[in-house]
């Protein structure tokens, strides 16, 4: 069932930070890439699967002064942990490398030499914030102070958590190094720049090429349209990473040599295992590159990273494939409410496979959010997995051990079923090729179904009762035990361990390319238990876990305050109480380029000044509509940072939607900032 040339395909995914355990949300894209990965092998491919840690850093470079080890000792003991991590969830690396190696020094070197012989590295001085007494630059994480607009305390230099307000560092009160609580200064620098704008051109060609899913692509073309900037590559001493060749004091920025780090670790897997290296970086050969990451990374692997490569002569990306974020119970992940569950915690108390399986049900082509609500996780595995297709197994296996030597039929009852079971296989592979998990665990399952009502119209637990009719026992089982072996044959990519023991079980291999018939008059093994049903109390326990010590708990609640209209579930009636309705005039509409549902209004409340929020009406009102008229305005949220700016509350709407939205508007009379009750 495989096609009949082997393809040779190299996958990555994105390289996480050495700097702190691995969690949920790093499993779901190491899931997602080793699932697509399994299957291609499955398939008969040589697919490998490399990755490696980010390890360099000013962040790396403070922890480990802060823990008195060198950087290279924390990032190696981080990596110990990661790789520990990634393979108890059953994630099959080729190799699992990292950054900071000579491999990868070699080729920064490389790659930057190509860029400086082309003309592409432009250099200037730039003014910073810089630490008088650590003697070091400081990025904006690293300034703290008070926010300008709303006069909260300790907050970042780029962003205040409190209000959501965005300014730079400068605009800070009282702004201090949250290094050494130094009061920072302005400093020059000479920085090194590559020229991006140059590759407009280029990378316009490359969106349009089909390379990036539409979402990507078009959110990539907000860059291209507002006009490319040079980017800055470089960072001064003291730093942790690589030296630019020739300019002592400055060194790569970790993101230029971040991706880079995928050919360092192919090589390293290749100078141990002898596999051809240049066939898979060279352009014009008929090998395959897929970059599996988080949509929050996709402007350096989407436009930097092809135009590095573009300059230095190599092949770019065949596929940039990028998936959303992780919700638990439809939140961002909270310490405070133990849902930002790291991997080894969950580890500690659940099966790899579940979240596997969980995942793979959950995920798509596209870049939506993933929900892991933890009630429907517990219903859907052990429903699917145990109820529907370990049942297959167990109910069969026990009639052919006890009447037939464990041995099944020497012909098939029911052929035709069986063949429509592998014709479905070409669709499912279908589904798996172009990531669309989630449609094919459906139509597994469907088939799961449709094998379980076959035993139950059968009863064989009825006719093994009933003299005469012990053949019929062992049709019936046999059919049963060679439709869960196609089953798991398509279930393999995602639950390998479960697989393996299946293997064992069956006597047989469950890759895709030995699915062509029946197993006959073929002697199976003792069946063993494949996979145990979830108890609700693993869950509890898992979550009780990840919630932080009392006081840290308290911190982290006071941080989560500003989300705490997006994040409660029930609305008691003091907060109900506390919300501030006032009268507003739109006084100006407009799109929101790249948004499909919002519109951006500018507000008069009188007294109250003016504000900016962003509505969800766009189906139902044209813009130049909606000025001079009055709506209703809850007056009291804390602005919301978006992608396309801040949101300064909420205008109240009612109807089904579509084209179905009304603005509520206050009564005949009411002015600008008026109260309603």
């Amino acid at each position: 069932m495989s096609p009949s040339a082997p393809r040779k395909i190299l996958v990555t995914s994105a390289l996480p930070y050495a700097n702190g355990p691995l969690h949920l949300g790093h499993m779901l894209e190491q899931v997602q890439t080793d699932i697509w990965v399994r299957f291609q092998k499955s398939r008969g491919h040589d697919c490998l699967y490399v990755c490696a840690d980010d390890a360099h850093g000013t962040a790396i470079m403070l922890a480990a002064e802060k823990l008195g080890i060198t950087p290279e000792q924390h990032i190696e003991q981080i990596r110990e942990l990661h790789v520990r991590d990634s393979e108890d969830f059953l994630i099959d690396f080729a190799n699992f490398y990292t950054t900071h190696s000579e491999e990868n020094r070699r080729w920064s070197e490389k790659i930057y030499q190509h860029l400086k012989d082309n003309e592409h590295i432009a250099t200037r001085e730039i003014v910073q914030a810089f630490d008088p007494e650590r003697e070091l630059f400081l990025a904006d994480r690293f300034i703290k102070g008070t926010c300008p607009r709303c006069k909260a305390e300790d907050q970042y230099g780029d962003n205040c958590e409190n209000c959501g307000a965005t300014y730079s560092p400068a605009d800070l009160i009282d702004p201090v190094s949250a290094i050494s609580g130094a009061t920072p200064v302005e400093k020059a620098s000479r920085h090194f720049f590559f020229k991006l704008p140059e590759y407009e051109e280029m990378l316009k060609t490359w969106l349009d090429s089909g390379t990036l899913q539409p979402q990507v692509a078009n959110k990539l073309r907000e860059w291209t349209d507002a006009g490319l900037q040079e980017w800055d590559i470089s960072r001064d001493a003291p730093y942790f990473g690589f030296e630019i060749p020739g300019e002592p004091g400055k060194y790569f920025y970790v993101w230029l040599d971040a991706p880079i780090g995928y050919i360092a670790s192919f090589e390293n897997y290749c100078q141990r295992t002898g596999h051809a290296f240049d066939e898979y970086w060279q352009p014009g050969t008929d090998t395959e590159l897929y970059h599996f990451i988080g949509k929050d990374i996709i402007n350096f692997h989407g436009l930097f990273w092809p135009a590095m490569l573009h300059s230095a002569g190599l092949r770019p990306p065949t596929a940039i494939y990028a998936h959303g974020f992780l919700t638990v119970n439809g939140t961002k992940m909270s310490k405070s409410r133990g849902t930002f569950i790291n991997a080894r915690t969950y580890l500690e108390h659940l099966d790899a496979e579940y979240l596997r399986y969980y995942f793979a049900a959950k995920l798509g082509d596209s870049v939506d959010d993933i929900d892991l609500n933890l009630e429907d996780f517990v219903q859907r595995v052990n429903s699917d997995v145990v109820g529907k297709v370990v049942n297959i197994a167990s109910r069969c296996a026990g009639f052919l051990r006890k009447g037939f030597d464990n041995r099944v039929a020497s012909t098939c009852a029911e052929p035709e079923l069986l063949a429509e079971f592998i014709a479905a296989g070409e669709g499912i592979a279908t589904r798996y090729e172009n990531r669309e998990f989630n449609k094919a665990i459906r139509e597994i399952i469907a088939l799961a179904d449709r094998a379980n009502q076959y035993i139950d119209g059968k009863k064989p637990w009825v006719l093994a009762k009933e003299d005469g009719r012990e053949s019929e026992v062992h049709a019936v089982c046999s059919v049963g035990i060679n439709l869960f072996r196609v089953l798991m044959t398509y279930l393999k990519p995602v639950l390998p361990a479960m697989a393996q023991k299946s293997e064992a079980f069956l006597n047989t291999s469950l890759d895709w390319t030995a699915l062509q018939g029946p197993l006959l008059d073929h002697e199976l093994a003792k069946f063993k238990p494949l996979i145990q049903r979830i108890d609700p109390e693993q869950i509890t326990a898992m979550v009780d876990a990840s919630r932080p010590a009392e006081t840290e708990s308290a911190a982290s609640a006071a941080t989560e305050a500003a989300a705490k209209t997006e994040d409660q579930d029930i609305i008691q009636f003091e907060d109900f109480a506390r919300i501030d309705l006032r009268v507003a005039k739109i006084t100006a509409a407009d799109h929101v380029e790249g948004a499909d549902k919002l519109l951006r209004l500018s507000l008069d409340l009188g007294e109250s000044g003016s504000r900016q929020v962003f509505a969800g009406i766009k189906s139902a009102y044209k813009p130049e509509a909606l000025v001079g008229k009055l709506t209703v305005v809850v007056a009291n949220l804390a602005p919301r940072k978006m992608r396309f700016g801040v949101s300064e509350g909420m205008v109240l709407a009612a109807g089904p939607g579509g084209e179905d939205i009304y603005l509520l508007e206050p009564h005949a009379g009411a002015q600008p900032g008026m109260q309603v009750k």
